[in-house]
């Protein structure tokens, strides 16, 4: 199960907390789209093609994939209080378990 689909089982758990969920990624819009559909998303995917968001949040890093250095995104996740600060960061997310934390952070904040 990808981490969208965490977030979309729970989407109404992020909505009594009064959270709003986005997504972003260097896809092209085509490409979201089709991720968008094949997943049945409630919420709102941001194209980031030229990484410009990415390199703001610091999340556009080198990566070694397969034994070579790449450029890519580091799966990561924010939580902005109202207000517009940042609360939190999940960097180097992993699945498991994340659609939790996220929500007690969000608990967190109340």
């Amino acid at each position: 199960m990808s981490e969208a689909s965490g977030f979309r089982d729970a989407f109404d758990e992020f909505e009594k907390r009064g959270a709003v969920i986005l997504g972003a990624s260097p896809d092209a819009p085509a490409a979201q789209k089709k991720f968008h559909e094949k997943f049945h998303l409630p919420f709102t995917l941001l194209c980031d093609t030229e990484k410009k968001v990415a390199q703001e949040y610091g999340v556009w890093k080198k990566k070694n994939m397969y034994g070579k250095i790449v450029m890519g995104i580091e799966r990561s996740t924010f939580v902005i209080a109202p207000g517009g600060k940042i609360a939190k960061i999940f960097s180097k997310v992993k699945i498991e378990g994340h659609t939790e934390a996220v929500l007690a952070a969000l608990d967190a904040l109340s």
